[in-house]
């Protein structure tokens, strides 16, 4: 079973992508939204978590205080770099046990930080979703009524797009230019004949 990889900085479009391959019946496993459940759901992590930031970091109805944490670790990367050490080892085994149960010619994980969390050891290839960064910062205004001040701040804390090509097997350029459906059926068909996602689609990036 070949372990495919879908990575992009904010805004690129990944989570579409990954709804597409879910729609044509692959298994999926979404990296961020199960590191949020584990954050609120595993004991060990809860712990963690408690330690790391106080009390605060959960509501009084024990849900995850999410910008509470968020507002701890912007600008504090030593802070950050402990949380990331107390979630992902707990979501790599989340996805090896997800996995055990798969039975499919291939799976896809996105994950934001696939690269930055060395996650893409565990895997076969890696799609990159890549757009220019006006069109980024357009679509996670939209998308989360931010301001553009708040989606920059988010932007400079992840690592640079350009800086993840050379990890890239496949690169999807999503700038609107193409239909994104007719380019995932075609590394579809790809993965499944040719069991990879090398030379599925022949895109140049002109950002």
């Amino acid at each position: 079973m070949k372990k495919i990889g879908i990575t992009g900085n904010i805004g690129s479009g990944k989570s579409t992508l990954t709804k597409i391959f879910s729609l044509l019946g692959v298994p999926v496993y979404d990296a961020d939204s199960r590191a949020k459940w584990l954050m609120q759901n595993h004991p060990d992590i809860q712990k963690g978590l408690i330690q790391l930031f106080g009390d605060e970091v959960y509501f009084q109805d024990k849900t995850l205080n999410r910008s509470f944490i968020a507002a701890k670790v912007f600008n504090n990367a030593e802070l950050l770099a402990s949380l990331n050490q107390l979630v992902h080892p707990t979501v790599f085994a989340d996805f090896d046990e997800w996995l055990s149960r798969q039975h499919a010619p291939y799976i896809v994980k996105e994950a934001a930080l696939l690269i930055e969390s060395k996650s893409y050891l565990q895997l076969d290839e890696i799609i990159l979703v890549c757009a220019p960064s006006a069109l980024r910062i357009k679509r996670t205004m939209e998308r989360d009524a931010a301001t553009e001040e708040a989606v920059l701040a988010r932007m400079k804390s992840q690592m640079d797009e350009a800086a993840k090509i050379p990890y890239a097997t496949c690169i999807l350029n999503n700038d609107g230019s193409a239909l994104l459906i007719p380019q995932v059926a075609k590394i579809h068909t790809h993965l499944l004949q040719f069991g990879t996602v090398k030379n599925a689609l022949e895109l140049s990036l002109n950002f």
